[in-house]
């Protein structure tokens, strides 16, 4: 077994720890099967009740996973020296240990890049040691594919729900300035430090993603968990095939509550598996206005946030610390 690259170890005092607990998996996560007749159902009863679920059958080819997957173990595996060449993050491009401007840090290193083709870092592209342009294709298949799925999700969502146009949600992530980006997270294999802890070290903390959807997939490797309404943190047992979900900040505002966007973390795995993830977050224009939708509010609803657009929610977010309440400041107090 290779073991890949690891941060440096100077920073595990700055890294928080969580009580280790047991690594049974949790088994009431939905599985959907985009082609059960049920799915759209299956689907929105998933955001209400856990805001994540995960999904078969979703038409990704695993191929374009796999090629992409080594392209990213490849990086990670070079040494610290050349990969700083793609950073610091600005905010795209490497980054390790420090998550975001405020403080947070974690047992990860990643390399975040928009979407957009014409905000890629050429520093992230240069520090490839083979043709960068090649990576960037492997990217591109990747975010499209994954990209046509949450679309997919997205209009099915608004088939239940009765909502029209039917692309009302997915509109948001296929416009041309939609300001979705694309993440890769690596957390390398840390049983020395565990052991001298006798904790779980965080991999990356608590929070909520503030876009529409986000499209998760990672290696084999366990440690992603998710927080249940009542607050109890479940383990999701790992699936290198599938995709899990999340529901996001902007569509628990556009269903006025009604979906929830989840709470979730990782934790460092303690054996000397590395775990690899690719997120795609969907994200809308900058200019877009997030409300409650008028066709989802039954007569006498109150919406339950002001009106903002993504541009304002999305520099209120990255303002905090990953485990607050970023919503908080846009929820509508009585009387409003």
């Amino acid at each position: 077994m290779v073991v890949l690259s690891q941060p440096a170890v100077d920073s595990f005092s700055f890294i928080k720890t969580v009580k280790k607990q047991a690594t049974t998996h949790f088994t009431g996560i939905p599985v959907i099967d985009l082609f059960d007749p049920c799915a759209k159902t299956l689907i929105v009863e998933a955001c209400q009740e856990f805001g994540f679920f995960k999904v078969v059958n979703h038409g990704v080819p695993m191929e374009v996973v796999s090629r992409l997957e080594t392209e990213a173990v490849n990086f990670f595996k070079l040494s610290q020296a050349e990969k700083d060449k793609a950073g610091p993050p600005n905010p795209f491009g490497y980054g390790s240990k420090r998550i975001g401007p405020n403080g947070d840090v974690g047992w990860v290193e990643y390399l975040l890049f928009s979407t957009n083709p014409e905000l890629i870092s050429q520093s992230s592209l240069s520090s490839f040691s083979r043709n960068p342009q090649v990576f960037w294709s492997l990217v591109n298949n990747y975010v499209s594919a994954v990209r046509n799925l949450a679309c997919e999700v997205l209009e099915m969502i608004a088939d239940e729900l009765k909502i029209k146009p039917r692309n009302t949600f997915s509109r948001l992530l296929k416009d041309e300035k939609s300001d979705s980006c694309f993440r890769l997270n690596h957390y390398p294999p840390c049983p020395e430090l565990q052991a001298l802890s006798g904790r779980n070290l965080i991999g990356f903390g608590e929070h909520t993603d503030p876009q529409v959807i986000s499209v998760v997939r990672s290696n084999n490797t366990s440690g992603l968990q998710i927080s249940l309404k009542d607050g109890t943190w479940v383990s999701v047992p790992p699936d290198q095939y599938s995709f899990f979900i999340n529901v996001d900040d902007s569509l628990q505002v556009m269903t006025n509550g009604r979906f929830r966007s989840v709470r979730h973390r990782v934790l460092a795995d303690e054996s000397l598996k590395s775990r690899v993830s690719m997120i795609y977050f969907g994200g809308p224009p900058l200019s877009e206005k997030i409300a409650p939708l008028s066709s989802l509010m039954e007569e006498g609803e109150e919406s339950l946030y002001k009106e903002f657009t993504w541009c304002e929610y999305k520099k209120s977010a990255y303002k905090t610390r990953l485990g607050e309440n970023r919503l908080g400041l846009f929820e509508k107090t009585a009387g409003q």
